[in-house]
């Protein structure tokens, strides 16, 4: 696989008619796919369907991404594998995609490509936009006509793509670009440290659904509001005049202050008005009238009378609002750093804090949010949390591994009955058919189903270690580990003596072997002999445990402990959403 886009087809999901799997609100289940987004669209996504579109693609940023996993203890390690490469190449795969787009679509798109290929002809980048073409069409196909659509890029492809988009979309549909502070610094040779991303912002139609989503002043800010009502309510005085001699409505003596006498004009907001006050339109009111009305309902702060002498002008009570309101360059929300909770070490991984206020801004509940890149899941996660429906579409199976862990561990193991996973074999021909065309897809595939992580994958250094899955059963809040090993071809019993030692060395308490054919006898002797794991509760679990494909399959998992002490999430916080979601083990 190179790209995210795999070198030959992946088996594909059931063939049927278009949108056939798009069920009315009341009988809904939310759709994890594995496959080629731009199939799954085609076949499987109706037609203005979708209320919001989040899309993280690759790059093109010639960089190769590894998903960096915890050793057992928590910490950072070197054991990592290859998630996918993202570097494009000018193939026939590209070029059909270009003809396609230019001979049978035409239009804008059309016109575009056709530039792009003038100005990058048969480069990287021109493969890169090939690509995103015929996806970003269909993206625009599922969107309802008051649907919003996000993509999330840098600066090495942003220019390009929002050329792009303007084509999908029309120009007069663009709404943003938002830029997102990444990282704090960033050295670069010769030139200014790159730190941002960029999210260009464009609707489907006329209108849109819009929500207001405010964030919370800084303190500095929140500090100029000195005064306080009787409601407790903080509030700063601002001028209720500006410099220049009006001599028309503005210009009015009110209540005995003559601004004109000064040099000054009344300084009224309209839409102001209207929104403290209600009256519309507040236009057809004389300013004296505005004015008025501020006083009524506590907008006026009278300066106090001086000694000998009158109070000051009168002066506009500006209120601390619940809020900022969102603004297109967001520096509020920082990267995922190596300590966050919410880190899963997956390379593109963005923090559910920019996926809410997305989400939050362009949908409602129970509206339905797709990501055809869906990485980990951040953006399923919050759409969960968030009570969207939503679509996930990815194609390699680890992410899809990834997110239904994630899933079970923020929402517990009964949220398995909220979703379907769509691609995936379901049965043992199609586990077959997935080991022969890919080992590696294979073993991310079986690690998935028992929600085991994935270990290094490079040839001839995976030590015997093909996933992990930790547990805790005590309250020293020290991570415990399953080793899991994954075969998918013929079967010894050196390999399962093998794991055996694979666990002394790792000092692992409890080994899986997860295998495609049946055990031998001596392998199952083999495993008994190895005995048993005790918990310090008493319980005891095999320590060597044999398992096929077809038993998973058929709902079997891995026996171990759950422990729920709240003196292990007290010394093991990050643990904790695992530990408390662990499915119990089958007797």
């Amino acid at each position: 696989m190179t790209n995210g886009i795999p070198h030959s087809n992946p088996p594909a999901p059931p063939r049927s008619p278009r949108a056939t799997l798009i069920h009315p609100a009341m009988a809904w289940k939310n759709q994890l796919y594995y496959g080629d987004n731009y199939d799954v669209l085609r076949l499987y996504v109706k037609d203005e369907s979708v209320d919001l579109v989040y899309l993280d693609p690759p790059f093109n940023s010639r960089q190769d991404y590894s998903v960096l996993f915890a050793e057992k203890d928590g910490s950072k390690s070197s054991a990592q594998i290859h998630a996918f490469e993202d570097t494009w190449t000018w193939n026939l795969e590209a070029e059909r995609s270009y003809q396609h787009i230019v001979e049978n679509l035409g239009g804008r798109v059309a016109d575009a490509m056709r530039a792009f290929r003038t100005f990058l002809g048969s480069s990287d980048m021109m493969a890169y936009l090939a690509m995103m073409a015929p996806r970003l069409i269909e993206l625009r196909r599922v969107l309802k006509p008051t649907g919003s659509i996000y993509l999330h890029c840098d600066p090495t492809a942003s220019h390009y793509l929002k050329i792009l988009m303007d084509a999908v979309f029309g120009a007069q549909h663009f709404k943003n670009e938002i830029i997102w502070k990444r990282t704090s610094s960033h050295s670069a040779a010769k030139r200014w440290g790159d730190i941002h991303d960029t999210i260009l912002f464009y609707s489907r139609g006329e209108s849109m659904t819009w929500n207001e989503v405010l964030i919370s002043h800084s303190e500095e800010y929140a500090s100029r509001y000195k005064n306080e009502d009787e409601s407790g309510h903080q509030w700063a005085d601002d001028n209720l005049t500006a410099s220049g001699v009006r001599h028309g409505d503005s210009g009015a003596i009110w209540r005995g202050f003559d601004v004109t006498s000064k040099g000054l004009h009344w300084k009224i907001n309209t839409k102001t008005v209207e929104s403290i006050v209600g009256i519309e339109p507040a236009k057809e009111l004389t300013t004296t009238q505005k004015l008025d009305l501020l006083d009524s309902h506590g907008f006026i702060h009278w300066p106090k009378q001086r000694s000998g002498g009158a109070g000051g002008f009168p002066r506009f009570k500006r209120f601390l609002s619940a809020g900022s309101k969102i603004q297109d360059i967001i520096t509020d929300i920082p990267p995922i750093n190596s300590q966050a909770q919410e880190r899963l070490g997956y390379p593109t991984q963005k923090p559910e804090a920019l996926l809410e206020r997305i989400i939050k801004a362009s949908s409602n509940e129970g509206d339905l949010v797709l990501d055809p890149f869906c990485g980990c899941g951040t953006t399923i996660q919050v759409a969960q949390r968030l009570n969207r429906r939503w679509i996930g579409i990815d194609i390699t199976h680890l992410a899809i591994g990834l997110i239904k862990k994630r899933l079970s561990d923020a929402f517990g193991p009964q949220i398995r009955d909220t979703y379907e996973v769509i691609g995936e074999p379901t049965d043992i021909s199609g586990a077959a058919s997935l080991a022969a065309d890919d080992k590696y897809q294979f073993q991310w595939w079986a690690l998935g189903q028992v929600e085991a992580r994935p270990a290094e994958q490079k040839k001839g250094t995976d030590r015997g270690i093909d996933g992990r899955l930790y547990f805790h059963d005590d309250n020293s809040g020290k991570s415990k580990q399953i080793l899991f090993s994954v075969k998918a071809g013929g079967v010894t019993v050196s390999q399962v003596r093998d794991l055996r030692g694979t666990l002394e060395r790792e000092k692992a308490e409890i080994g899986v072997f997860l295998s495609f054919e049946e055990p031998t006898k001596p392998m199952l002797r083999e495993a008994a002999e190895a005995g048993f794991y005790t918990s310090p509760d008493g319980s005891t679990y095999p320590r060597i445990q044999v398992l096929t494909i077809q038993q998973i399959l058929d709902g079997l998992q891995p026996k171990y402990p759950l422990h729920r002490a709240d003196a292990t999430f007290k010394k093991a916080p990050r643990a904790r959403a695992q530990a408390e979601n662990l499915v119990l083990p089958l007797e």
